[in-house]
């Protein structure tokens, strides 16, 4: 709801407001995503400093996470930093509470006037976590309030976590590991008792020796093959897809979907691939194909594949780099994690260009800029943000209006999926 005095912002100043955001999954234990961690540059306090809590500010963040809270985080809960003055002055609450979860920073003292304010956050139904939680920690007499406690793994090996999970795990309180970076580390902190987990071990393919792709995964690369051919011909697409039952049914449910909005219903794969012309026929295949890939992972995955594949496609034309087929470049970007084999093993099915393939291969390559800008803006690393953008001669904003229009698109293409 509109705080009073405020007033509805243009596409232009939303963007502004979402200059410098990002996301940090997090996951339960069979890995499905639990929320996300929203990630603003300095915090959420920035937007609201004690000298100038303006309305301007104070309605561009409206606008920018309440409205676009299900944009942002793919209908998940969302969870905010709050420092001292954030929860004291309720800034919180122009975020819709059963969406919702409060962080209370390390340095924020569990004072009367602090206590009071989780009180009433709790009681209307917003989520707390303390983050960074340790033993002895200074918040203790904020533990009866939180949902979750946050142990950053890095500062807290699991063997020195275990005496923290058997004091505060119950039904009615979850301990989550933060800077969870491997397949390994997941595991140890599985087994120690934490039910949550941050962190991008996920993403990383387990590497296993000799393993061998299920029939369905290797129809999804001889897909993404054939289709990456400028001279593929329709029937041998149709083929391909008839060859394997499930992804027939998976490509006519996805066609059918929403996002499309097609009047009438698409009944076999020909009708499918006659409605579309080639460059739509492409995306359809690659995006189904990778959706298709990804089933029993995170849905993160398939997410972020998306969101980076438009993202590099709206960045190539306002930057100095010719390239062929930057969308492909941004969707094979986590095809190693999707499938659970190397990025080599990837390429060597699908025919892409060199530059294309040693950029993925994380070696020099024309790409190289727009790739590392590509992760910079998803990690919320703001300072390599800034300067790629300013190598690449694209203004900042430009960039932040790329990342929230590929975000948006994503969100669309996965409706109904």
């Amino acid at each position: 709801m509109q705080s009073a005095g405020t007033k509805i912002q243009t596409s232009q100043e939303m963007t502004r407001s979402l200059h410098y955001i990002a996301r940090q999954p997090i996951l339960e234990a069979d890995e499905k995503v639990f929320g996300y961690e929203l990630l603003f540059r300095g915090g959420l306090e920035n937007y609201y400093s004690a000298s100038d809590a303006d309305a301007a500010s104070r309605s561009a963040l409206d606008t920018a996470i309440l409205v676009g809270l299900e944009v942002l985080c793919d209908s998940r809960r969302a969870f905010v930093n709050c420092s001292r003055e954030v929860l004291l002055k309720d800034y919180v609450t122009l975020l819709p509470p059963n969406q919702t979860g409060l962080e209370i920073l390390p340095d924020v003292s569990p004072e009367e006037v602090v206590i009071a304010a989780c009180q009433r956050l709790k009681a209307g139904g917003y989520m707390i976590a303390l983050d960074d939680f340790r033993l002895n920690d200074p918040r203790e007499p904020l533990v009866a309030l939180a949902d979750i406690l946050k142990v950053d793994m890095t500062q807290t090996p699991v063997h020195q976590a275990l005496p923290l999970v058997k004091r505060y795990a119950n039904p009615a309180r979850q301990l989550l590991a933060m800077k969870v970076e491997t397949r390994e580390e997941f595991a140890a902190a599985k087994n120690a008792g934490f039910s949550l987990f941050q962190g991008y071990f996920f993403r990383k393919p387990e590497m296993m020796q000799g393993r061998n792709l299920p029939v369905s995964k290797v129809s999804c690369l001889r897909l993404l093959q054939a289709i990456s051919r400028p001279d593929v011909e329709p029937a041998e697409l149709e083929n391909i897809i008839k060859g394997e039952p499930s992804l027939c049914y998976r490509l006519l449910r996805y066609l059918n979907s929403p996002a499309f909005g097609f009047a009438q219903e698409i009944r076999s794969v020909r009708h499918a691939l006659a409605m579309l012309g080639d460059r739509e026929l492409r995306r359809w295949v690659r995006l189904t194909a990778t959706l298709f890939a990804a089933q029993n992972k995170p849905s993160d995955l398939v997410l972020s594949a998306l969101v980076r594949a438009r993202f590099c496609e709206l960045v190539a034309p306002k930057i100095e780099i010719s390239s062929g087929d930057v969308f492909l470049v941004g969707l094979l970007s986590l095809m190693d994690a999707i499938l659970d084999v190397p990025m080599g093993v990837v390429l060597d099915g699908i025919a892409v260009e060199q530059e294309a393939k040693a950029v993925l291969l994380r070696q020099p390559s024309r790409l190289s800029p727009l790739y590392d800008l590509m992760l910079a803006q998803e990690q919320a690393d703001w300072e390599a943000v800034i300067q790629l953008a300013a190598g690449l001669h694209v203004p900042e904003n430009v960039v932040a209006e790329c990342r929230w229009e590929a975000m948006q698109w994503a969100h669309r293409m996965t409706l109904g999926v």
